[in-house]
């Protein structure tokens, strides 16, 4: 597949909607089908794990990637085709020094900290689904810290970022 056809792929994802499958032709059962599901390619972490460096080993990534190849390789032979195929899991082996991580989807604030990881959860722009108004996390990463800081749409609009996280950004 040439990058122009994979770049129309990727583009035929719109409205919640994927075209490959389209209604019309999705909309009856026309009988069994299959799908693959794959996980955890998680490139770099065969070599931390073999030397026993998970911390701060993930550094090389042939054995994964051979190994994806060949995952898709075999994909590619099977007849008939699946449907489709999804990925799971890690796609890559945290590096070192991750500190927290950041998301959304919940459609509210939440989060937690296990192990020196801070786990974030950030509000929705539209639809809230709890008592946190419509609004953006602020995230400023310093060399020594990671400080974020939920902020309301007409909050950030009027006032913008707090003098504290400003000051942060002038440290060097």
């Amino acid at each position: 597949m040439s990058a122009a056809e994979a770049g129309g792929v990727f583009r035929r994802a719109r409205g919640r909607t994927l075209d490959a499958f389209s209604s019309e032709k999705e909309r009856e059962w026309k009988g069994p089908f299959y799908f693959i599901q794959g996980a955890d390619p998680q490139f770099g972490l065969m070599k931390a794990w073999s030397t026993g460096d998970c911390d701060s080993g993930g550094d090389e990534w042939e054995q994964e990637i051979r190994l994806t190849e060949q995952a898709v390789q075999a994909i590619n032979k099977l007849n008939p085709k699946p449907k489709f195929f999804v990925l799971c899991g890690d796609l890559v082996h945290a590096m070192p020094g991750i500190k927290a991580v950041f998301s959304g989807h919940y459609h509210r604030n939440a989060g937690g900290i296990y192990q020196d990881l801070d786990m974030v959860v950030s509000s929705a722009i539209g639809c809230q689904l709890g008592k946190d108004t419509h609004g953006l996390r602020v995230v400023v990463v310093t060399a020594k810290k990671i400080i974020h800081r939920y902020y309301s749409l007409d909050e950030l609009s009027e006032k913008g970022i707090e003098d504290d996280l400003m000051d942060l950004l002038k440290e060097k």
